[in-house]
């Protein structure tokens, strides 16, 4: 009996290698690079677009929220009252 153990061990190792064999010789899937590729290309395209506005984050103090809206006229004098 521990002979036939012995001899099951080669046995069970060759038909995982069988079995390993088949699965990776399996014909690819349909999925491809391309779409992961056009992924990246569309990102990278979309980080190097300058971008027109800035955060605010700059005009204060880098807190959150919208930039800081001046409240004087073109020419230095404050506004009139609403």
């Amino acid at each position: 009996m521990a002979a036939l153990a012995w001899l099951l061990i080669p046995f069970v190792a060759a038909v995982g290698a069988a079995v390993w064999s088949v699965w990776a010789s399996r014909k690819p899937s349909g999925f491809g690079d391309a779409d992961g590729v056009a992924g990246y290309e569309a990102f990278r395209a979309a980080m190097e677009r300058p971008h027109g506005r800035g955060t605010g984050r700059e005009d204060r103090g880098g807190r959150e929220g919208p930039a800081a809206v001046s409240r004087t006229a073109p020419d230095g004098r404050a506004p009139a009252a609403d």
